[in-house]
């Protein structure tokens, strides 16, 4: 074999040292250098290997197929010369070695056919995100098998802004920081999320690359942003895309609340639809793990949403004593009052011998107040103008920390309703929203349930 130099961007190097012991999910912008940086983890595997590797790669096309075809011919040609051979109609790589890498392609379950009871030890899935649901990819993952002393892996890479953006974020983006171990519960295993832009990659033209996205999408901003920056909160047609961002409106979750911070909690009320209740943080203007946030801005350290593990916008048909003493226990994990605000429908007489919702949250110790009464327009434009000025120095943001999954999961993707533009499609699953809105509007006033410290 050659020895060739081969030379990395920072992100190929950073993503080639993850512990093989982790499943990858590379899912940054377009251009960053992903296909490459697979071409390169295939060869290490098959290296490290031997004839016990088997690789599949899968696109759901074969036209995908072909482009990866190239950088494989690129990558195989500078290390193995001509000791690697490519079979063109079964699609295989067969290395000098005896590793196997199989090109595959898989767009419904009548393909799957054609790997059923075979056995691969690494599975890579790129454009993952032209996939509108993971069960394809899932169905795969039972393919991967190995011995004992052989690592196998799961390798996805995916750009956002596709078909597949919401189970995509909701599955990795959203679950730690970029470059963080995290837990994954489906295919119980551990992954990392590796982010990139082409911004990064300095072995193209990025100057005439740009030029090329901008093209592209000359009428969708919001597509050239997730395509350019790699942000998986960018959804076109998004309620909040204009002011919802990953990399600024993200933070790392704390472990406690500052002294000196005011603190309640903003609750959506559900039981058929899902409830959502947050712990908001009011900044006195202070500086936490190297994140300066103006006064008054408000952090979302927590939330407890009550929706079914796939519909997020069904309930679990929790009662309010349920809810009440999940909210207590919560609070009382960051020792702040069990009080806030809610909707107004929880004030609502009912009829029954509790009187209203908030009657009866407040015999089970939790303590709510109407939210500010405002149309819903306002509310949203409160919240979009705070969600937009999160990282300016001198103007209070809003920022939600990476634990609030239901919000991650849900929020940048409302969409807005198509009869009503300036307001969001209540049909979706809005009510980490809904709550998350009347948080806001409460930001604007002092009342009684200012809570003191426990």
């Amino acid at each position: 074999m050659q020895s060739p130099t081969i030379e990395l961007s920072e992100f190929q190097t950073r993503a080639m040292e993850v512990p093989e012991s982790c499943d990858l999910f590379l899912g940054g912008g377009r251009g960053g250098g992903k296909s490459y940086l697979m071409a390169l983890m295939i060869v290490r595997h098959v290296e490290q290997y031997g004839e016990r590797a088997r690789v599949l790669f899968v696109r759901k096309s074969y036209r995908g197929i072909a482009d990866f075809e190239l950088v494989c011919r690129e990558v195989f040609g500078k290390i193995y010369g001509t000791g690697a051979r490519y079979n063109g109609g079964e699609h295989v790589w067969r290395f000098p070695n005896g590793a196997y890498l199989e090109l595959g392609q898989i767009e419904t379950f009548a393909d799957y056919d054609k790997y059923q009871g075979r056995s691969f030890t690494m599975l890579m899935a790129d454009e993952a995100g032209q996939y509108a649901d993971p069960a394809l990819l899932d169905m795969l993952r039972s393919n991967l098998r190995g011995p004992k002393d052989m690592p196998i892996r799961c390798v996805v890479a995916a750009n956002p802004g596709g078909v597949g953006h919401h189970w995509l974020s909701k599955r990795y983006v959203f679950r730690a920081e970029p470059w963080a171990p995290f837990y994954e519960d489906k295919s119980e295993r551990t992954w990392v999320y590796a982010p990139s832009t082409f911004s990064g990659n300095t072995f193209i033209d990025q100057r005439e690359y740009t030029k090329q996205l901008r093209a592209a999408c000359p009428e969708d901003p919001e597509l050239l942003r997730a395509w350019v920056e790699g942000d998986w909160t960018v959804n076109r047609g998004a309620y909040f895309a204009g002011c919802l961002d990953e990399k600024r409106n993200a933070v790392e979750n704390w472990d406690a609340i500052p002294e000196g911070w005011r603190t309640y909690l903003a609750h959506d009320f559900g039981s058929a639809a899902p409830s959502a209740t947050y712990v908001f943080a009011i900044s006195p203007g202070e500086e936490i793990g190297g994140r300066f946030y103006p006064r008054d801005s408000a952090v979302l350290v927590d939330e407890l949403a009550t929706c079914k593990k796939d519909n997020l916008n069904s309930g679990l048909g929790w009662t309010v004593p349920d809810l009440a003493g999940q909210i207590k226990a919560m609070c009382a994990r960051w020792k702040v009052p069990p009080r806030g605000v809610a909707d107004d429908a929880c004030f609502a007489r009912s009829g029954h011998s509790t009187g209203s919702i908030a009657d009866e949250f407040r015999e089970f110790g939790v303590f709510f107040e109407p939210a500010r009464k405002a149309d819903r327009i306002t509310g949203w434009n409160r919240m979009r103008k705070l969600l937009s000025q999160a990282g300016m120095p001198d103007r209070p943001g809003l920022y939600i920390a990476r634990r609030c999954r239901y919000f991650w999961e849900t929020v940048p993707t409302l969409a807005r309703d198509d009869r009503k533009i300036e307001d969001l499609d209540s049909d979706g699953p809005d009510h980490g929203a809904d709550a998350v809105r009347y948080g806001v509007l409460r930001m604007d006033r002092r009342v009684s349930i200012e809570p003191l410290r426990l």
